[in-house]
């Protein structure tokens, strides 16, 4: 009786970094799974750097932070006004109760910014 295969089957001994094409095919492969699970630290710091002003800097003055302080919770305050309209009456209230109290943080510290004493 003729067996349709040898025994045991033959085996292809090349090992698969032997070729050219599949040496770059390994190099491409470690490249991409290095580029998507080790990014590199560099990248990820640079993408999101913190604004100077935002660190341990004695340089900044209180005005220049009122300042900064009264157009960020003015841009909040907003922000929650237009995203209160997109939702249902339930949710709408409480957006526009947060929105409010955002709004009072706005005019204490723009109140606190007119005290502030100009340097010059």
């Amino acid at each position: 009786m003729i067996k349709p295969t040898p025994n045991p089957p033959i085996l292809d001994p090349a090992s698969p970094y032997e070729s050219i094409d599949s040496r770059k095919l390994n190099e491409a492969a470690e490249r991409a799974l290095d580029h998507y699970l080790n990014p590199a630290p560099s990248i990820m710091a640079s993408a999101n750097a913190a604004e100077p002003m935002y660190l341990p800097n004695p340089a900044y003055d209180t005005e220049s932070l009122l300042a900064n302080a009264c157009e960020n919770l003015g841009a909040a305050s907003e922000m929650l006004n237009n995203f209160a309209a997109v939702l249902d009456a339930g949710h709408r209230r409480t957006a526009i109760g947060i929105a409010q109290l955002v709004m009072l943080g706005e005019v204490a510290v723009g109140q606190a910014l007119d005290n502030v004493e100009p340097k010059g």
